[in-house]
C-alpha cells in the first residue's frame, strides 16, 4: 500500500560531453510501500539515474527529492535514510566480512546490540554466517554482493535503491533477496531499482518506468502497463512504438 513520496525526480537531465543528454527530462515518484521497477535497455538512463539519486552522480538540471530533502542541498539527509546497492560492489578487500559490516553501522551509528541483531539475521537468511570472518577479498562475486545487501540493510532505510540487483547472486538469494524487499515495504519503505529480468519485476513491483534512450516512454502501475498482457509483452510494445 502505497503512503506518501519518498521519492521524487523531477525533470531531472544529464549531458555528458558535447552536450549529449543521457537522460532526458525524467519525472516520477515512488511512494512509502512502492516497489518501482526501472526498466530498459543497456544505456537507456537508468544507471545514471539511479547515480543521480543516490548522490554518486552530480547534476544540473532538475531536482530530486528524499523524503522532501533535497538531494543537491541536504544530501547528508538524504544518504542517512537511503540504502544503495550498485551493479557491482566495491568494497574494502582488506577487510573481513565482519570488520566491513561493522564500518558500515559505525558510520550510522548503529548501537552494538541492533547491529548484532541485524547482521546475524541477515547474515543467516544469505547463508554467509561462517564466511564473515574471512577477507572480502577472497568472496566470490555472489558473496560480496550479499556482503553488500547486508551493509546496506543495517540501518533500516527510508529508501532502497538498486542497480540490477539479482545479477552474480543464485537462485536461493534471489528469492530471499525478494522476500526482504516485499517485507520493508510492508513496513513502509520504498524500493526502487533497475533490472532487465521482466517476469521479477512483473511479480515484484506495483509500479514500473519504462527508459528509452534517456526518455521515460511509460510508466504507471502494473496493471496500468499490462492491461492483461505481460510485462514482456507492454515493454516491447512500448519499445516498438517511442
Amino acid at each position: 500500500m502505497s503512503g506518501k513520496p519518498i521519492l521524487e525526480i523531477k525533470h531531472y537531465s544529464k549531458s555528458y560531453g558535447e552536450g549529449k543528454k543521457a537522460v532526458d527530462d525524467v519525472s516520477l515518484s515512488v511512494m512509502s510501500g512502492d516497489i518501482y521497477g526501472f526498466i530498459g535497455h543497456n544505456g537507456a538512463g537508468k544507471s545514471s539515474t539511479i547515480r543521480a539519486v543516490v548522490g554518486v552522480l552530480d547534476f544540473n538540471e532538475g531536482e530530486i527529492l528524499i523524503d522532501g530533502h533535497s538531494v543537491k542541498d541536504e544530501p547528508m539527509a538524504c544518504k542517512r535514510i537511503t540504502a544503495y546497492i550498485p551493479d557491482n560492489p566495491d568494497l574494502y578487500e582488506n577487510l573481513t566480512g565482519i570488520q566491513y559490516l561493522n564500518f558500515v553501522a559505525d558510520v550510522f551509528s548503529i548501537s552494538a546490540a541492533e547491529r548484532e541483531a541485524s547482521i546475524r539475521k541477515y547474515a543467516d537468511l544469505f547463508e554467509i554466517t561462517d564466511a564473515l570472518g574471512d577477507l572480502i577479498g577472497s568472496y566470490s562475486h555472489g558473496m560480496k554482493q550479499k556482503v553488500a545487501i547486508i551493509s546496506a540493510l543495517i540501518h533500516s532505510p527510508r529508501l532502497l535503491v538498486l542497480d540490477e540487483p539479482f545479477v552474480g547472486l543464485d537462485p536461493k538469494a534471489t528469492f530471499t533477496l525478494k522476500e526482504i524487499m516485499r517485507e520493508m515495504c510492508e513496513e513502509g519503505t520504498a524500493v526502487f531499482f533497475s533490472t532487465h529480468v521482466l517476469d521479477v519485476a512483473e511479480k515484484l513491483c506495483n509500479k514500473v518506468a519504462i527508459i528509452k534512450k534517456g526518455r521515460i516512454i511509460a510508466a504507471g502501475t502494473m496493471e496500468e502497463l499490462t492491461e492483461g498482457h505481460s510485462l514482456e509483452e507492454a515493454f516491447l510494445e512500448a519499445d516498438n512504438e517511442k
